[in-house]
């Protein structure tokens, strides 16, 4: 009888244990901060929306992430700060003038934000974001790939808070 007990004991704990777990995953799955990430690459399609709707896309000051863990989140989030604001930069007219150098700058400033994203996904003590441990066009077909806002579309209701300039974007007319 003891033993049947000990039995069930065991059996319940386990069966426990499994459901915490499940509720823990769903849990984290509610807190995790919602941060589309990669950022498309600009093209002619989709320039007109980096430059003109700019305003009505997320960013993520350090009061959008809870105070401890998701430092990944954090990185891609400091990550479309980075590039929104170099594409203010190179839409603002203050860098490039013509058109094909508006879009040459923001496809720079894209390439610069996500190598400098790798540079900090690398020097952390976590697996780093897939698409950095390819190299050359490997890396920029695989950031350009399963885009959760290819279109750069705004968000409806959403003016973005100001967050810092990014220093350190340095446009080259002559790569264009």
């Amino acid at each position: 009888m003891t033993l049947i007990r000990g039995f069930w004991i065991i059996a319940l704990l386990t069966l426990h244990g499994a459901d915490v777990g499940e509720t823990y995953g769903r849990l984290r799955a509610l807190i995790e901060p919602n941060v589309p990430f990669p950022p498309a690459r600009p093209t002619a399609q989709n320039l007109a929306a980096i430059c003109y709707q700019g305003q009505g896309r997320p960013r993520y000051p350090s009061s959008f992430f809870p105070r401890s863990g998701f430092s990944h989140f954090r990185r891609c989030g400091k990550a479309i700060n980075r590039l929104e604001s170099w594409y203010s930069l190179c839409c603002s007219g203050l860098v490039a003038q013509q058109s094909d150098q508006i879009l040459c700058c923001a496809q720079q400033a894209w390439k610069q934000a996500l190598s400098q994203f790798c540079k900090e996904e690398y020097a952390t003590m976590t697996n780093p974001h897939v698409c950095c441990k390819n190299s050359g066009d490997a890396r920029w077909t695989c950031f350009n790939s399963e885009l959760p806002n290819p279109n750069y579309k705004p968000t409806l209701g959403y003016t973005a808070p100001p967050v810092p300039e990014e220093p350190e974007f340095t446009f080259n007319p002559t790569a264009c």
